[in-house]
Order: C-alpha cells, then structure tokens, then sequence
C-alpha cells in the first residue's frame, strides 16, 4: 500500500470521530480570546492519542509535535485557528450553537477538526516521514492585534523552527472534494480606521453660528475616496470603506462630534505606509479649511499574505496528486485578510481553501453569515490533504 492510500484508509478510520470533533466545536463556539472550553476540548483530543503539546500559548493557544525518522532533519507547522464570531446562528441542526449570538460561520470548527484527524494519521504514520510536525491551534485570528501574532512573540516558530508552514481555509465558493489557491500575494493588509470630528454644535437653522460637524464629515467620507482612486499607484489593489457613522443630532439639532469607522486594505506594505500618513493629511486639511478638529486614529491590523512561490508550486504538484488536476483550482487575490498574514511574514508560508459546499448544489450560505454550513464530506480532503502535503514536504 503506498502512502496516498495508506493516508485514505486512515482518513477513514478516523472521519466519523472527526465530524463529532467538529460538531461538538461548532455547538460550543467561543469568540476571539475566550476560547477556553475550545482549548480544554483539543488537549483532551491530544492526551488521549498521546501526542505531545503544550497550552497556555498567547493564551489558549495550543503548540505540539509529532517526531517522525531523524526529528532533526527538518520541520513542517501545520495551522488551524479555533475562535468563533459574534453571530447568531439561524441553522436548524442538531448541533446548532448553544451560546446565543455566538457562532462558527468562517470554518474554524472545520479548521480544527481536521487539524486533529491529519494528527491522528500522522501519528500513526510516523515511520513514514523523516523530521518533526509541528502543530499550531491559535486563537483570535478574526480580532485585532490577531492571535498569530501573539503566538509568534511567544514563541510558536522556535525549537524548533519550522522550514515551512501550511494552513487551509473553508471555502464555500468551491465544491467538497477540491481546493483553490494561489502563489504569491493572496489577500490584503487590513487595518481599522478611526475619526472624530469635533466642533462647536448647536441649532441647524443657524449654521453661520456652528460648526457644521456632519456636512464637514461628509465631505471628509468623499475626499478620502482619493486614497483608492487617485493616489493609490497603478496596479496595486486599495480599499478603503466607511462602514460606519454616528452623528447624534436631530432634525434640527448638529452634534458637537461625528465618529465614523472604517476599514483600509491594500496589497503592498510601503504604500500601506504611505497611505496612513495620506489618510491623516486629508483629514488636516479639511480640518483646517473648516476651522474645527479631526482626530484620525488608524489601529494596524493584519499584514499582506504572501505565499510563498515555490512552495506554494509543490504543494499544487502535491494536491494535484492526491485529489487530481480538475480539482485544483488557481484562484484570484481578494481584499479579505488573515492573521496567518504574520507566519508568511516570517517563514516561507503556504494557504490554500478547501471546499466545504455539496457537490451538484446551485446555491450555498457564504462565510460570515448565519447560514453558513459545510458539507462534512470536506472534513476527509481537509484532514487527509493537509497530511499528505506535510509528509511530502518533509520527505522531499
């Protein structure tokens, strides 16, 4: 029996306890920092097939390994986030969320389910593979300053360092069975901004008495358009949003303070920078051409992923030869963003989506909504593909 089928046979032995693994996850779902019950869960998954790991890691992150023929050789990370989002679920399943408002509407419940059944395969295949897999369950990764970050500070990348790390994503845009992916820059820096607008409020029918602070932000929303269609350069994808605005004035009534919340994306870190200090110039300006005050604060988030090209080449090769050609598929960067964004900042990293949605289906609930679901037949691609990958990584 050669590896791919000894990592299929095994993929079966160990689904049915996967999909429980995943359910249970998905019923009891903790947000971003809070994932005690989630950590406490995984370690008791990790005791009872006896594989090393510590906790504790940037909080309720997990780290661990699983030595293989000469564990020194090298070393393989593998990836999965656990934190849920502030979502309230509307499916009607027997393991439908227990916490109110509370829910697993991006995959991590998948993520970590099928990062425990490849460990429990590679555990059972450790006279096949020459060096050390290293295991990473992390918290956080949908909340500023991202859980990633904060395992990297403590540690996760040393002792031992890994030479390559891979992580898999729910993707419903795809059918159960197959993956997408893309080399080099994938998905976009992310970064929240902040604003307030402050002036002297008053009666809206005496506007030369006042300052106008809603007419004033509004002209701030339109100007800072410019960082997107003007100023960005040529070729480098930029977003910039206002999401947000609170003006608590009335008909006759303009408030003292405007806030306004928004996001800014991009795919380059130099004019990341730039852009930063543009947002701030603008916001000045009109400040200064109004007579009044605006404070920006711009909280950095996650930076640009990059996948790295020659990796990101093997690991096609790899899937192309364990679930076939037609069912890989090259995708497109997108303005999303990820905290893994850190580990590609430090090592050579590889990301890629699974499908979750059923085969033959015309319709599916996208990632963040309270439909979202997945075809648990995905949890077998996820589980048995993220194993291989690792193993001929390490073996070549």
């Amino acid at each position: 029996m050669d590896l791919k089928e000894k990592i299929r046979t095994l993929t079966e032995k160990h689904f049915s306890q996967v999909v429980e693994i995943r359910q249970h996850i998905h019923k009891n779902p903790e947000l971003s920092f809070k994932e005690f019950e989630t950590s406490t869960y995984i370690t008791s998954v990790l005791n009872s097939i006896q594989v090393k790991h510590k906790t504790g890691i940037a909080g309720t992150g997990i780290v661990g390994i699983i030595e293989g023929k000469n564990p020194d050789k090298r070393c393989i990370a593998l990836r999965a986030d656990m934190d849920a989002l502030p979502i309230d679920e509307k499916n009607e399943i027997p393991f439908k969320s227990a916490n109110n408002g509370i829910m697993h509407a991006c995959g991590h419940d998948a993520h970590t389910a099928s990062l425990l059944g490849a460990i429990m395969i590679l555990n059972e295949l450790k006279n096949e593979f020459e060096g050390t897999v290293k295991f990473i369950f992390q918290p956080a990764e949908e909340k500023i300053p991202g859980g990633a970050k904060m395992m990297i500070e403590e540690g996760v990348l040393k002792d031992p360092k890994p030479s390559l790390i891979i992580a898999q994503h729910a993707y419903p845009e795809l059918f159960s069975g197959m993956i997408g992916i893309k080399s080099g820059i994938y998905m976009a820096s992310s970064d929240e901004i902040y604003i307030t607008v402050k002036g002297k409020g008053g009666h809206a029918a005496i506007p030369d008495k006042i300052d106008n602070t809603v007419l004033v932000a509004s002209k701030l929303i339109v100007e800072l358009q410019q960082i997107s269609s003007n100023l960005a350069p040529k070729g480098i994808p930029t977003v910039l949003s206002i999401g947000k605005v609170i003006a608590q004035g009335a008909t006759n009534i303009i408030p003292d303070e405007v806030f306004l919340e928004g996001t800014f994306r991009t795919m380059n870190e130099e004019w990341r920078a730039k852009a930063h200090s543009e947002i701030n110039r603008i916001a000045q300006d009109i400040a200064n051409q109004n007579k009044l005050s605006i404070e920006v604060k711009i909280l950095k988030g996650y930076p640009v992923l990059s996948n790295h090209a020659e990796s990101t080449k093997k690991a096609i090769i790899n899937a192309q030869d364990f679930i076939g050609k037609e069912n890989v598929v090259l995708l497109e960067s997108r303005m999303t963003s990820e905290d893994f964004a850190y580990y590609s900042q430090e090592i050579p990293a590889v990301f890629y989506r699974f499908g979750v949605t059923k085969p033959g289906s015309t319709s599916f609930s996208p990632l963040h909504s309270p439909n979202f679901t997945i075809h648990e037949e995905s949890l077998k691609t996820a589980m048995a593909l993220i194993t291989y990958q690792a193993i001929k990584f390490l073996n070549d």
